[in-house]
């Protein structure tokens, strides 16, 4: 099978019965260097495809309460 091949076939694939799956995940960092910061994700993933958003912050709960995703109440917020 060579690469064209492989392609057709991942492209073809039905993606209607994935479950959607949305997520706000937020990592807080504990480094002495850098107090209050951490890293905040937000993934998208479902029949429409898939999205993925991370950002470095310096107060990560402040930043993800003032998006609009976390204001939907559509994503599941996860605290690592």
């Amino acid at each position: 099978m060579n690469r064209e091949e492989l392609k057709r076939l991942f492209l073809t694939f039905p993606t209607l019965d994935i479950p959607e799956k949305k997520q706000i995940i937020v990592d807080y960092n504990n480094n002495l260097y850098w107090p209050g910061y951490g890293s905040v994700e937000v993934l998208r993933d479902g029949p429409d495809g898939y999205s993925s958003f991370k950002s470095h912050q310096e107060n990560p709960f402040l930043f993800v309460s003032e998006r609009e995703e976390f204001a939907s109440g559509e994503y599941e917020l996860i605290v690592k």
